[in-house]
């Protein structure tokens, strides 16, 4: 069968897993030359392979990168945190990709072009993000460019730039990207690379395992005696992303003889197609981890799943699954209580009051910040004045006191062991004792789609007007109560915090015609209620634009 694009050939893969049409794939991402749009969102540039994302793209995109770090703009160099290109060559920059198809191939075009302007080149085969993170700092790299779409479907690969502080790039360093990148997109011919590129291989996570004890937020013997030593199971479900392997390495499981009788790892295989689900750390696909965690009489059981890239994950154990919301709740208290660590919490602002309930009980200045990671950097820089002690959000990304500036699924693992083996409780214990004291908080999320035309800055104009109608002082009826606004916060949308400390959130995307809601109930059978208040609010602000 003959394809007329990468989309309809993906579209087959898709409904069938017939692994062999990748070779068309393949195909279209090295002989399609059309131009596309360039976007970096919240966490690098996306698209689909062999229809955005094809070699010809790629190249544009390094040749952008590249072009950047020539800049002669003092400001953007701070942002960057080199003094000008030699610096650049003489450090060098980390390449690495996830296990997505073409990672490999891709990664070898980005090297041949960074090889062709003399700089060093240190390449990390398949890693994580959070690996890469680690790298930049122990090697001093200049910055990294990474080939992964994070927790994207299979179709999908993508392009991450991390500066030399090893976080995500901001938007002054990510909006001249984009820009030189669409500039160079209307270009007919590039540059080439070199034929054969060369580069010095790297273990990122032997130079992970060392950041982790240099830096000396978590004790990774303790973590490994605990193992060792307590009737324990550990679950790690890979969904065949590029962690496999890492976890055995961090915990000595194989040099402890520990492999499927105390730790237990899923999906390790190759998959460029993950199984044909989507490779994210969901509520359905923990099904198998939680069966294996039931089916054990361990004493203490943890099970965990990552996406490919390592930088989100999720928890459970034999009771119940512990979504972002409340192991970062959990976090804060134990990097506070059991370790003595001071400082700030941050959290985005569609993430659980939850913590906020155990900050206020401690005196601990809360800071919430705009949806997406890299908006926590300014509290988790070594010079902080407010350092973070946790820094999360809802969608499954944390990091901690001294750690890297990246989420990090692998933190949010070691600290997970490291907490059962403090507290001598498994998670759900330990959560159901912090919302005893406390108090108890059901967030959840949701959302509309409305009118195509209304997508971007029209939607968030309309959705402005909520808080000029619903100030502080205020009320607004929830389900059959009429409820104070206690709070309102517009840094990401429109957060309306209530008197008992519910609250929901109307967020506009910035570039799909959806409004997404985020809620944070006091008793589970609220959640219908508020949601239904948020949906009514929307409508009232944009009229009839909703689909």
């Amino acid at each position: 069968m003959e394809y007329r694009n990468a989309s309809e050939c993906w579209s087959v893969i898709q409904s069938t897993l017939n692994r062999d049409l990748l070779s068309v794939i393949e195909r279209f991402a090295r002989e399609n030359l059309e131009p596309t749009h360039v976007v970096f969102g919240t966490s690098g540039w996306r698209g689909e392979i062999g229809t955005d994302f094809t070699f010809r793209n790629v190249a544009v995109v390094t040749e952008a990168i590249i072009n950047v770090l020539k800049t002669k703009d003092e400001a953007l160099r701070k942002a960057l945190g080199v003094r000008d290109f030699d610096d650049v060559r003489k450090r060098g920059i980390v390449v690495g990709h996830d296990n997505r198809f073409l990672g490999h191939e891709f990664s070898m075009e980005v090297i041949g072009r960074l090889n062709r302007e003399g700089i060093r080149v240190f390449f990390a085969g398949e890693t994580t993000t959070p690996e890469i993170s680690a790298s930049i700092e122990m090697l001093g790299a200049a910055c990294s460019i990474n080939l992964t779409p994070s927790h994207n479907p299979n179709n999908y690969s993508g392009l991450k730039f991390n500066p030399s502080d090893g976080g995500p790039a901001g938007p002054e360093i990510t909006n001249a990207i984009q820009e030189e990148a669409n500039r160079l997109m209307k270009e007919e011919a590039l540059e080439k690379g070199v034929s054969e590129p060369e580069y010095e291989s790297i273990d990122t996570t032997s130079l992970y395992m060392d950041y982790i004890r240099q830096r000396g937020t978590l004790d990774i013997e303790k973590i490994r005696a605990f193992l060792r030593e307590e009737d324990c199971l550990v679950v790690i479900d890979h969904v065949h992303g590029a962690t496999r392997g890492r976890p055995q390495r961090l915990l000595k499981s194989t040099e402890m003889g520990l492999d499927g009788k105390r730790v237990f790892f899923l999906r390790t295989e190759d998959d460029y197609l993950f199984g044909g689900v989507a490779p994210e750390p969901s509520p359905k696909n923990m099904v198998n981890v939680e069966k294996l965690l039931g089916s054990s009489r361990a004493t203490y059981r943890l099970g965990v799943i990552m996406d490919p890239d390592g930088d989100r994950i999720r928890f459970a154990d034999h009771r119940m699954q512990i979504p972002m919301n409340y192991f970062g709740a959990m976090a804060l208290h134990f990097l506070y209580h059991y370790k003595g660590i001071k400082g700030v919490a941050v959290k985005s602002v569609g993430t659980s009051n939850f913590v906020n309930a155990i900050c206020n009980a401690h005196g601990i200045p809360v800071r919430e910040t705009k949806v997406g990671f890299k908006n926590f950097r300014p509290y988790m820089l070594p010079d902080a004045s407010e350092r973070a002690i946790v820094c999360f959000e809802e969608s499954d990304g944390i990091s901690g006191y001294n750690h890297t500036l990246e989420k990090d699924a692998l933190f949010g693992l070691l600290l997970a062991i490291e907490m059962m083996a403090t507290t001598g409780k498994n998670l759900s214990e330990y959560l159901e004792e912090l919302m005893d004291r406390y108090g108890h908080y059901y967030p959840d999320r949701s959302g509309i789609e409305v009118e195509r035309s209304m997508a971007g800055p029209a939607l968030r104009e309309r959705i402005d007007r909520i808080k000029d109608r619903y100030q502080v002082g205020s009320t607004i009826k929830i389900g059959n109560k009429e409820l104070e606004v206690v709070e309102l916060i517009t840094i990401d949308g429109v957060k309306i915090v209530l008197e008992d400390g519910s609250w929901f959130m109307i967020r506009p995307s910035g570039t799909e015609p959806k409004v997404r809601f985020y809620i944070d109930a006091r008793d589970p059978d609220e959640k219908k209620a508020i949601f239904a208040t948020a949906e009514r609010l929307t409508r009232e602000a944009i009229g009839g634009a909703l689909r």
